[in-house]
């Protein structure tokens, strides 16, 4: 498989760089092909603008940015990513937690990357939620986070770890078509994670690695299929009593 994978962490010597090392490794050692962005070392701009669209004189941003796709205008380094993404077969997002979503710097990757034309479209048509311009791709994310495992439990004091990472798994990656294995979570890494924590991390991201093939997605619905011309689930899908996001997985 050709994997690409998105780095979002400031510091080289860091768990996450460390769990960055380990993941190109596993997947080298398992045949694939490994591409990474670290977005930090590339010194990525973070924030979407007119500059990523050539000449315009549309005011509308969206709009702007449509043009500029259809142009064939969207700035190189937005196109560079873009093309890493249409040849990859997974992608993955690795990141530590902060304030309960991703870095600005990946946030401003995903605001610039998944542009008007590519990650999304403005006509009613459109396809998204299961399908799209990176349908048939996987993806899957990699995060840390200091809290321990059942402050992101269905009752911890942080919310569930699958309610947070539900807007970037079925909003970002699942919209434009790419199929969402559950992510891995490496959970309590403060100051005192010492050796024997990272091994046991560094497992959990190998085995995770080394089972792709066999991980099933997380069964998002998908627009085209269950959901009605308001956009809403369709009657009668979900189990009884079930509400918020746990709605749209079957």
């Amino acid at each position: 498989m050709q994997i690409h994978i998105v780095y979002a962490h400031p510091h080289a010597a860091s768990l996450n760089a460390a769990l960055r090392d380990e993941s190109v490794a596993t997947l080298e050692g398992l045949g694939h092909t490994v591409t990474v962005s670290d977005l930090y070392a590339m010194q990525w701009k973070a924030v979407a603008d007119y500059d990523d669209f050539g000449p315009t004189e549309n005011e509308h941003f969206m709009a702007a940015a449509g043009e500029a796709w259809d142009k064939g205008q969207v700035a190189p380094d937005v196109r560079a990513e873009q093309e890493k993404l249409l040849a990859a077969d997974l992608v993955i997002l690795q990141f530590p937690l902060w304030w309960y979503t991703v870095p600005a710097i990946l946030k401003g990757w995903i605001d610039r990357v998944f542009t008007n034309g590519f990650g999304y479209g403005t006509s009613r048509d459109w396809p998204r939620f299961g399908d799209g311009v990176l349908a048939g791709k996987r993806a899957m994310v990699v995060v840390t986070t200091g809290a321990a495992e059942s402050h992101l439990s269905d009752r911890g004091v942080n919310g569930s770890i699958d309610d947070l990472l539900f807007p970037l798994q079925h909003g970002v990656l699942f919209y434009p078509g790419m199929q969402v294995l559950p992510p891995v979570v490496v959970t309590g890494a403060v100051h005192r994670f010492g050796d024997a924590e990272y091994a046991d991390a560094a497992k959990l991201l190998r085995s995770r690695l080394e089972t792709l093939d066999e991980t099933e997605p997380i069964a998002y619905r998908k627009q085209a299929e269950d959901y009605d011309d308001a956009k809403r689930l369709k009657p009668g899908l979900e189990p009884e009593g079930t509400t918020g996001f746990a709605l749209h997985i079957a």
